[in-house]
Parts: C-alpha cells; sequence; structure tokens
C-alpha cells in the first residue's frame, strides 16, 4: 500500500505541478553557461599562456637539439684521441664518453620529442581537446626522460 508521500506524488503528477526533467536540465545547462561565460577570460588566458610555453618549449627543444648535435660531433672527434693519449686521465676520458652518450640521447629523441610539442601546439591552438589528451601521458614520459638528464639524478 502506498504512502501518503507517494499519494501526493502521484496526486501532483496527475495535476500537472510536478517538476519536469526538461525544466531541471535546461536549468542546469544554464547555470553552466553562466559559469563558462563568467570565466570565459580566465580559460582563454589559460589556454594562450600554455600556448606560449609550448612555443618556449619548442624552441628550447630546437636550441638544445641543434648544441647537442654540435657537441656531439665535437665529441666524436676528441673522444678517440682523448683515448689513445696516456696522460689524458680516465675521469676526463669517463666525462667525455658520458656526455657523447646524453648528446646522443637528445639527438635520437628530436623527432619524437617535436611531434609531441607540434601536436600538442596544433591541439592548443584548435583547441582539439582529445588531441591534449592523447598527448598528456606522452608529455609526462619527456618530462621524466629530461628530468632523469638532469645532472645528481
Amino acid at each position: 500500500m502506498p504512502t501518503s508521500g507517494a499519494k501526493r506524488d502521484a496526486a501532483a503528477a496527475k495535476a500537472g505541478t510536478y517538476t519536469r526533467f526538461s525544466s531541471r536540465l535546461t536549468g542546469s545547462l544554464e547555470q553552466i553557461s553562466k559559469m563558462i561565460e563568467d570565466n570565459a577570460r580566465m580559460i582563454d588566458s589559460i589556454q594562450e599562456v600554455a600556448l606560449e610555453l609550448t612555443n618556449s618549449i619548442g624552441t628550447l627543444h630546437a636550441l638544445m637539439v641543434k648544441y647537442a648535435g654540435i657537441a656531439n660531433q665535437v665529441l666524436d672527434l676528441l673522444l678517440p684521441i682523448m683515448q689513445k693519449v696516456p696522460f689524458i686521465p680516465p675521469k676526463l676520458t669517463e666525462f667525455a664518453t658520458d656526455l657523447e652518450r646524453l648528446t646522443q640521447k637528445i639527438i635520437d629523441g628530436q623527432a619524437t620529442t617535436g611531434k609531441v610539442i607540434e601536436d600538442v601546439r596544433l591541439g592548443l591552438q584548435s583547441g582539439d581537446v582529445t588531441k591534449l589528451q592523447t598527448h598528456a601521458g606522452e608529455l609526462q614520459k619527456l618530462t621524466r626522460m629530461m628530468r632523469d638528464m638532469l645532472p645528481g639524478k
């Protein structure tokens, strides 16, 4: 047997005095629209800053690859000589060998890193959230890789 609350709800539904789902959804959508409008400047500013940061990272990446290539060429010439000259301390040769490995790692990863940076830039420019979400994990991997290259790690 229905309770008195259930009877009232049934009576209200028959009389047409109930809250319609469409009214609730419309109210919610209006609130969401208002929140977006109220925060549009902040949302746009965040996008612009993210785009500029991506451009800066792309420039830093290009600079890093350029100088890693130069250093790698110099080390390719010097390492064989350093290994043959007996009075060069082994620690110096070891340091140069480690530096050559690091520069080679940067050079080897340039295509992948460049593609991720460019795709993120395009995603920010076009407002493509899917593209940004796709590369979030790749950006985290790149950050870890660069952090691991830092001295004292």
